[in-house]
């Protein structure tokens, strides 16, 4: 849990969706549903400008009844989404989410976009050190 957010990127395998802002709502959330994924980054070439998510979906595109089909990203994501450095800890990570209650965090360094993680990343994460922990502890109370 006091491990870096790093080390957690290095375990994931996926590449990170991105869209640009000019990227229509349904072409994102297609994109969204053939990763299985509930959220999407907005770049402007290398800039993180916003977070789509399945969220801004609800609140933002079902309520006005906007067309998917015409409707560009850059109207209804999340602009400047709260983000984290690398070197902040899994624990970190999981308050922030908690406290915020958003369930995607970008990992960014210096501007640029290092990963993504989700609280079931971090969730994840979390169990399988747990798990290591209790085996460890076991482990030493079958040998004293």
């Amino acid at each position: 849990m006091n491990e870096a957010v790093a080390r957690l990127l290095e375990q994931k395998t996926e590449r990170v969706e991105t869209v640009t802002p000019q990227t229509t709502i349904g072409e994102a959330i297609a994109a969204m549903n053939q990763r299985r994924i509930g959220s999407i980054l907005v770049m402007d070439g290398e800039r993180l400008v916003g977070i789509f998510t399945e969220r801004d979906v609800l609140t933002r595109v079902v309520p006005q009844q906007l067309d998917p089909r015409r409707t560009p990203v850059g109207e209804v994501m999340t602009r400047n989404p709260m983000t984290i450095p690398p070197n902040r800890t899994v624990q970190e990570a999981m308050m922030i989410m908690t406290d915020s209650r958003k369930r995607h965090l970008p990992v960014v360094q210096g501007g640029k976009v290092l990963g993504l993680v989700s609280i079931g990343d971090l969730t994840r994460w979390m169990v399988r050190d747990q798990q290591r922990t209790i085996e460890d502890l076991t482990d030493y109370v079958r040998r004293v």
